[in-house]
C-alpha cells in the first residue's frame, strides 16, 4: 500500500475525529478540545469530563497530521488545543499524576520541535521540572502520582522519553535500566505494570502501551548512545510483543476508556522503531521490517473493519472485528475511585478509541513513507 493511500486514510481519520469530537471550550473563542464521547452527554459537551491525558494524545495526533501534510489550519489547531488544555486544567499545566504530565510533555515538546509553536515554552518548563524532580533516587524511578508508593511503567516510560528529548540522557538511561531490571517478566519478556514499595509487590498485568513506551525509550537511547544493550532490549521486547500481543501480525483487541489509547500508543512507538532504528545490516533491517509489519497489518485490519458514518470512518476497539455503532449517549465512560476511566458500553463511543484509530493511520503512513 502506497504512502499516498495511507495519507488519504489518515486525512479521513482526522476529519472524522474533528467533526465528531472537537468543540470550543465553554463557547470561548479560539479554543478547542476533544469531547470524550460520541454521541455526547451534556456533561461531556460542557467539558465537565475531559481527561487530561486523552487530550495530550489529541495534540500528538494533530502534530502527526501537521507534519505529514502541513497546512496553516493544522498548525493552528495544535496551538489551539494546547492553549485550551491549559485553560481547562484551571490550575496550570501540571497535575498530581506523573503519567499525565509525561504525555503532555511529549506532545508540547514535539509541537515546539517539529512545528515551532513557541508558546509551549512555559508549559514545557513546568512539566520538565515536575518530571525531573519527581524522580526518587532511592528507587531509581518516578512514582505514578505525587506522594504515591507505586512505581509503574505508564509513568516511567513516557517520562523517560520526555526527559531524554529534553536533554536528561543519564536520567532516562537510569529509568530504562530500572524498568528492565524490575518490571520485565522473565517468562514472557513483556514489561509488567508496576511495583509497590517498600513491600515489593508487583502488579503483573501486561498492557500494550507499556511495551510501546519501553520500545520507544530503548530506541531513542540506542540512537543517542549506540550502546548494544539497548538494541538487545529492543529485539527481545519486539519478539515478545509479536508472540504474545499479536495474532497474524495484528495487535490484540483493546478496550474503551483509558484502554482505548493503549494499542495506539504501541503502534506509535513501533512506527518510531521502524523508521528511526539506526544501522543498515541484516539484523537491524529485520527489526525494522518486523515492527513495520505489525503497524501495517494492524492498520489494514482496522481499516477493513471500520464503519462508515456519513462518509467518515469509525474505528473499532478491536481492530480484527467489525466496529460497532454507538447508538446513544447512554452507557458512557466514567472515572473510577482510583482515577482511571472505564469503557463506554460501546467502546467505539470513546474519544480514546478513535484517537488510537487515527494514530494507527498516521503510523501506517510513516512506515509506508519510509519504504517499509
Amino acid at each position: 500500500m502506497s504512502s499516498a493511500v495511507w495519507s488519504e486514510r489518515a486525512d479521513l481519520a482526522e476529519a472524522a475525529l474533528v467533526s465528531r469530537h472537537l468543540r470550543p471550550l465553554w463557547a470561548l473563542p479560539a479554543t478547542e478540545l476533544g469531547v470524550v464521547g460520541w454521541p455526547a452527554t451534556l456533561r461531556e459537551r460542557l467539558f465537565f469530563s475531559w481527561n487530561y491525558w486523552w487530550q495530550a494524545h489529541l495534540v500528538d495526533c494533530a502534530i502527526d497530521a501537521a507534519n505529514r501534510a502541513p497546512t496553516p489550519l493544522r498548525r493552528k489547531r495544535v496551538a489551539t488545543i494546547v492553549r485550551s488544555h491549559r485553560l481547562r486544567n484551571l490550575t496550570g499545566w501540571t497535575n498530581r499524576y506523573y503519567d499525565d504530565m509525561a504525555w503532555l510533555a511529549l506532545a508540547v515538546e514535539r509541537a515546539q520541535r517539529t512545528l515551532g509553536i513557541g508558546h509551549t515554552h512555559t508549559a514545557l518548563s513546568a512539566l520538565e521540572r515536575q518530571l525531573h524532580d519527581g524522580w526518587d533516587a532511592k528507587v531509581g524511578a518516578i512514582p505514578w502520582r505525587v506522594g504515591a508508593d507505586y512505581f509503574n511503567t505508564p509513568a516511567n516510560g513516557p517520562a523517560a522519553i520526555a526527559l531524554l528529548r529534553l536533554g536528561h540522557l543519564d536520567r532516562a538511561a537510569e529509568i530504562a535500566d530500572w524498568l528492565d531490571a524490575t518490571l520485565r517478566d522473565e517468562e514472557t519478556g513483556l514489561i509488567l505494570d508496576g511495583i509497590h514499595l517498600p513491600s515489593g509487590e508487583i502488579e503483573r498485568p501486561v498492557f500494550t502501551y507499556c511495551q510501546g513506551v519501553v520500545l520507544g525509550l530503548e530506541t531513542e537511547l540506542l540512537l543517542r548512545t549506540g550502546q548494544a544493550n539497548h538494541l538487545a532490549r529492543v529485539r527481545r521486547l519486539l519478539s515478545a510483543v509479536e508472540e504474545h500481543m499479536t495474532t497474524r501480525g495484528v495487535v490484540h483487541a483493546g478496550d474503551g476508556g483509558d484502554g482505548g489509547l493503549f494499542n495506539g500508543i504501541l503502534v506509535r512507538y513501533l512506527a518510531l522503531l521502524a523508521v528511526s532504528l539506526p544501522g543498515t545490516d541484516e539484523k537491524h533491517q529485520a527489526i525494522r521490517f518486523d515492527a513495520a509489519d505489525i503497524v501495517r497489518l494492524s492498520a489494514n485490519a482496522a481499516w477493513a473493519n471500520r464503519l462508515e458514518v456519513e462518509g467518515e470512518p469509525l474505528f473499532g476497539h478491536d481492530w480484527s472485528t467489525a466496529a460497532q455503532l454507538p447508538d446513544a449517549s447512554a452507557g458512557g465512560a466514567h472515572f473510577t475511585e482510583g482515577g482511571s476511566v472505564t469503557s463506554s458500553r460501546v467502546p467505539e463511543r470513546d474519544l480514546s478509541v478513535q484517537l488510537s484509530g487515527w494514530m494507527l493511520m498516521e503510523a501506517a503512513y510513516q512506515v509506508a513513507a519510509a519504504g517499509l
